[in-house]
């Protein structure tokens, strides 16, 4: 059976290198990635979810050939943005993510208020304002190892706060079936909010893992997702 391509897309903070363990498991695998706009190490050129949807849908259009999106955690955001009308795209599987409606934001969505971990920066006079992350290791890192949970700290880069309030205009997934990976040992976003959004996939797979499974448990997820690209 040929499967089709794969592409991931990483969270707030997270770059494709934050992946690179779970790449390493798919194996036959056509696996490609995309770089956040939003998340980087030069704050003055951060963009935003809008920008990031426009490189997630370059990268789905450069694949010749069907494609499931994988998204994690924000990154679903711009996924469900980029992706309405996308012909070569046969599943959507949101990894602990926000699968969101159009008219929401990732701020709307968990009631308007910014995650308590959320450490606000301002810059350029409010214009470029964006965001680290407190004691990122709980956060997000809750059951991996410590010399890996180290390293990806040190990849964490900065995340433009403006694309937690700009509101979707398009929800792919209504066009496109979903799959929603729940982890239920999520500190960063909780898994009853996961239960959710959820409701709006036509499939729920679940992993005991905090919020980074790509780290923690790589060839597990690995399987699900090979599952999920042989069930297209």
């Amino acid at each position: 059976m040929t499967l089709p391509a794969l592409l991931l897309v990483p969270g707030a903070w997270h770059k494709p290198a934050h992946l690179q363990h779970l790449i390493d498991e798919l194996d036959g695998v056509d696996v490609h990635t995309v770089s956040l706009t939003s998340c980087g190490d030069d704050v003055n050129t951060l963009g935003d979810m809008f920008s990031d949807a426009a490189a997630i849908r370059a990268a789905v259009d450069a694949i010749d050939g069907p494609v499931v999106v994988l998204a994690h955690s924000y990154g679903g955001i711009p996924t469900t943005q980029a992706l309405a009308g996308a012909s070569n795209v046969r599943r959507i599987i949101y990894l602990a993510a926000f699968q969101l409606d159009a008219g929401e934001s990732l701020l709307s969505s968990v009631g308007g208020s910014p995650a308590p971990w959320w450490v606000m920066h301002e810059h350029d006079g409010g214009a470029g304002d964006y965001m680290t992350v407190d004691n990122p290791a709980d956060v997000f890192y809750g059951d991996v190892d410590a010399a890996l949970t180290e390293q990806a700290i040190a990849d964490l880069g900065y995340q433009r706060y403006a694309g937690k309030t700009q509101e979707l205009t398009e929800a792919a997934w209504k066009g496109i079936p979903s799959t929603y990976i729940l982890c239920e040992a999520d500190n960063a976003l909780p898994p009853f909010a996961q239960e959710l959004f959820a409701k709006r996939a036509e499939k729920l797979l679940r992993l005991t893992t905090s919020h980074s499974p790509f780290l923690s448990q790589p060839a597990a997820l690995a399987q699900m997702i090979k599952g999920e690209l042989a069930s297209v």
